[in-house]
């Protein structure tokens, strides 16, 4: 599996590499996740990125107005118009000369956004940006071949498959076939992604039950006739899991194979943002940074080996910084399966006890584009001061984004 990273191979991060800045996380915000068709279905994505954009600003103590630029990940964008970025911050309230990109990285497009923002940073070309991810899965429209016939019935695809949960290369090869490769590969049951599952939503449960969640979050208004003050506060899909049917659910992808609705992450809706910032602005402005940004790394190999993709990428990043899996205390890792979770920590040796401690996408919920941003967010906030955190997330395709950030 080949990769770069941001610094080539050097043991050097942001802090320590000449002519480069050191870059920090100002704030970080996110609407609840929700179920498919749930709380947040008829909120455009859009809408969604502007409500965090501004709730990263006000937690920065700056204006939107102070935003020299926005990147939003956003991988579904059928029918949300133009420049998906650009609609979400002119929603903020950003100005009309911020420039803003929409970037699509299948489910690593939320954490690309940091990476990128904060490349620009650390760089000197920007000194102030928000970078972060949105999608609305209920609200991705079918699609429909212009050549369709003029007379007759039609064939529509689902958006969401076609654009977001299928391979390229190998038609009608799913993402969760590319899993049950892996578990095949690597030997994993189905009774230890069950068991991994279980452990996803009893660590989402004791989080909230904990209130470790609450600083990251953002309440969305979702007025109805009945209730017009009606208000979505946090995720929900912990909450619907029935554990006790977990090991008797039928297989999704293959009849004798491992993967099931249960331990897949969950198709919902939702957004993240961080305002990123150099030292020197966070400095000026009186800012206080919840976390520094060290080092990153991308990687890429074959499409169908994708579930193992980040684990070079995370390699990477330890190497740029000359420590190892045991000089961190939090590794978060986007649960696209519970196959690609198990997989990554085995072939990482990641101890279970800072391994996802909150939960993550099987119990919380996966809106694609913004899921890399979100574990960005949740490490910034979760951490105790002076800890380094790394994350990872696979994306469709073979490839992967990780980076390591130290809370302040």
């Amino acid at each position: 599996m080949r990769g770069t990273g941001v610094l080539g191979q050097c043991k050097r991060g942001f802090k320590t590499s000449a002519g480069l800045r050191e870059v920090v996380i100002a704030s970080a915000a996110r609407t609840p996740f929700t179920s498919f068709m749930g709380p947040l279905k008829d909120i455009p994505a859009t809408k969604l990125g502007s409500l965090c954009i501004s709730a990263a600003a006000e937690r920065a103590g700056i204006s939107v107005e102070q935003i020299e630029e926005v990147y939003m990940g956003n991988v579904l964008s059928g029918g949300m118009g133009q420049a998906p970025a650009r609609q979400a911050a002119l929603g903020a309230g950003c100005l009309q000369t911020t420039p803003c990109t929409t970037i699509n990285k299948v489910c690593a497009s939320g954490m690309k956004s940091v990476m990128l923002a904060a490349q620009a940073i650390a760089c000197g070309a920007r000194d102030v940006m928000v970078a972060g991810g949105m999608e609305s899965m209920s609200n991705v429209p079918l699609y429909q071949n212009r050549s369709a016939p003029v007379y007759g019935d039609r064939t529509l695809r689902d958006g969401i498959l076609h654009d977001g949960l299928t391979d390229a290369y190998t038609p009608g090869l799913h993402m969760g076939h590319c899993g049950e490769d892996t578990a095949s590969s690597m030997n994993i049951s189905r009774g230890e992604q069950d068991e991994y599952t279980i452990r996803s939503y009893n660590t989402a449960a004791t989080a909230y039950q904990n209130g470790v969640l609450s600083a990251e979050m953002i309440s969305v208004p979702t007025p109805n006739r009945k209730n017009p003050d009606l208000v979505c506060s946090e995720d929900n899909e912990y909450k619907n899991v029935k554990v006790d049917k977990i090991p008797g659910l039928r297989t999704v992808f293959d009849k004798s194979g491992t993967i099931t609705a249960a331990n897949s992450s969950k198709i919902s809706d939702g957004a993240a943002a961080c305002v990123l910032m150099s030292r020197d602005m966070a400095e000026k402005l009186g800012v206080n940074p919840l976390a520094t940004i060290l080092t990153m790394a991308d990687s890429a190999g074959a499409p169908i080996k994708f579930p193992i993709a980040p684990v070079r990428a995370m390699e990477m990043c330890l190497e740029n910084l000359g420590i190892s899996i045991e000089d961190v205390q939090r590794v978060e890792i986007n649960e696209a399966f519970a196959v690609v979770a198990l997989a990554c920590q085995q072939m990482l040796r990641i101890p279970l006890d800072i391994y996802n401690p909150n939960g993550g996408a099987i119990s919380l919920g996966h809106p694609i584009g913004a899921s890399g941003a979100r574990l960005v967010g949740t490490m910034a906030h979760t951490m105790k001061p002076g800890d380094k955190g790394l994350t990872g997330i696979c994306n469709g395709g073979g490839g992967a984004s990780a980076l390591i950030i130290q809370k302040l």
